[in-house]
């Protein structure tokens, strides 16, 4: 039996939102609606999402979170892919709670990076101990992204903390069509560690997107999830 593909509304047309729509029918969805600032000019409504199940949202930092809220309040789960507004995550939750909505957001939605966070944590937390090598996190990326650091630095930083337990700094470079690589230096006098993720791609980024839209849409419990919650899920039932 065929499954019905699921419902996703694209806010943002820029690069991602056209990756997005490029891949969408190939991983089982069906763009229903596609709305850019021009449509988003007096917030969203139900009918403009033409009855999509879920909403990815890829705009700019200033606008992400008002984007989430209306479209929590239009009824519609939303995955956040814009980066640099972490710090209005209450709002968010806040949100999610009023309107009894989902959203699920995550500085980076590649697989391979959510692999490569719990790799970090696990090599801090091997290093703590270990005297002589300094740490440091360096992340580079296209000349037009907005944000410095990327939330995926800050992501893999606060990681490495954790096990390392005591700061880790990070440098960004700005240079130009880089996706995005991500490096974790672990220096010692006479010796180095590198760890490296590459996304050769953005298509890797609206796969994972997309997957997160899938799992998002499956009737979830309100609240503010991320992309640990869908991997855990798929642990779970593999």
């Amino acid at each position: 039996m065929s499954v019905a593909p699921v419902r996703i509304a694209l806010i943002g047309m820029g690069r991602m939102g056209r990756a997005l729509d490029a891949l969408a029918a190939e991983r089982g969805c069906d763009v229903v609606a596609r709305l850019d600032a021009a449509e988003m000019s007096n917030s969203i409504t139900a009918a403009e999402l033409n009855g999509a199940q879920v909403a990815i949202e890829f705009t700019t930092p200033e606008s992400s979170v008002a984007n989430a809220v209306a479209l929590l309040h239009a009824g519609c789960p939303v995955v956040i892919g814009t980066t640099g507004w972490s710090a209005q995550l209450p709002e968010l939750e806040a949100a999610a709670h009023r309107s009894q909505g989902a959203a699920l957001w995550s500085p980076n939605f590649s697989i391979g990076v959510q692999l490569f966070l719990a790799m970090a944590e696990d090599a801090a937390r091997r290093a703590r101990h270990v005297s002589g090598f300094d740490t440091h996190v360096v992340e580079t990326h296209h000349l037009a992204k907005l944000d410095a650091p990327s939330g995926t630095g800050i992501a893999i930083s606060e990681r490495l903390q954790a096990g390392l337990g005591r700061d880790v700094p990070i440098t960004s470079v700005r240079t130009g069509s880089v996706p995005g690589t991500h490096e974790i230096i672990f220096d010692a006098p006479f010796e180095q560690i590198r760890l490296v993720h590459e996304a050769r791609d953005r298509r890797v980024f609206a796969d994972g997107a997309l997957t997160a839209a899938r799992w998002l849409a499956g009737a979830r419990v309100p609240g503010v999830y991320t992309m640990r919650d869908v991997l855990a899920s798929s642990q779970a039932n593999s």
